[in-house]
Order: C-alpha cells, then structure tokens, then sequence
C-alpha cells in the first residue's frame, strides 16, 4: 500500500510542475505580446530589421544594424577631449561576397570595392540605396574585445564563431 501512496504522490506533483511550467508559459506570451516596440524603444531584431534602409536587402544580403555616429573634439593647449552627443539612426552591414549588390545599384564603384577588399573590410550604409545612400567601408570589431561576451559572469561566455565574420 505504501508504494500506491508514493505513486500518487509523483503524480500529483508531476501534474503541479507540468501547471506551473504551462502558465509560466502562457504568462510570458502574455508578456511579450504586450511590449511596446516604437522608436523610443528598440528592443527586437524584427523591429531593427523593418526599420533598415532597404530592409529587403539588408536581409537578404547582409544585416540590419544601429549606426552611432559621435565627434569627438580634442585641444592640445591644454590637452582635452570632447565628445558630442551620438546620434543614432538604422542602418546594414553588407556581406563581403554580396558586394556585387551594392555596384549593380551604383551605391560604390569597383575601385571602392577594390580598396575596401585590400583592406579586409566590409561596407555598411545609411539612407535608401535608390535615392543617395551614405556608404562607407567598414571593419569588424574583434570579438575577443567584447567584454560582454569574455567577462565571467557578465552574460554568454562563448566568443562569436568566425562564421559570423562578414
């Protein structure tokens, strides 16, 4: 008889941790369908992605991304550094083998592509690539220097694979 008791007693608590787990669930829905995604609040991918320049090709041929642009103001007499405030506006970053895009649309020339290639780089823009887009070729950060991602403790431990090297 005692080995009935026990059975019932797994039971019943499986049946108690199987409804707390299926309302935890339904209370993270509740809250994630309710959140507020607007300009003031950048919280999701998604949002990142619609708000792109282009967001068709950002996509599909690279990644949406913040752009922050900030001057910094240095005096020599006396030594001082000044930084203005950054500004913030959508932006992609374009795969290395998806450069082709960018010179079909006329948004760089081959001697761009040329250069920014010798420099082991990538492009990222601003603005509509049909109407004057801002193109630069940029660089990747080292993910060895993210410090969210190499600090014990201070998030994910696991450095990007190289794959994600653009």
């Amino acid at each position: 008889m005692k080995r009935k008791s026990t059975s019932a007693f797994n039971y019943t608590l499986l049946a108690l941790i199987g409804g707390v787990f299926v309302l935890g669930v339904g209370v993270g829905i509740a809250f994630s369908s309710t959140t507020n995604v607007n300009a003031q609040n950048v919280a999701s991918r998604e949002f990142l992605d619609r708000s792109a320049p282009n967001p068709e090709v950002c996509v599909q041929y690279g990644a949406s991304a913040m752009v922050v642009e900030s001057r910094a103001y240095v005096t020599l007499n006396p030594f001082n550094v000044y930084m203005a405030q950054p500004s913030m506006e959508p932006g992609c970053v374009v795969r290395s083998n998806n450069w082709s895009v960018l010179e079909r649309m006329k948004a760089v020339t081959s001697e761009e592509v040329r250069d920014c290639k010798n420099r082991l780089n990538t492009f990222g823009f601003t603005g509509d690539l049909n109407n004057n887009p801002r193109v630069q070729c940029i660089y990747q950060n080292n993910s060895d220097d993210n410090r969210f991602l190499v600090e014990p403790g201070a998030g994910v431990n696991n450095p990007a694979p190289e794959s994600e090297r653009f």
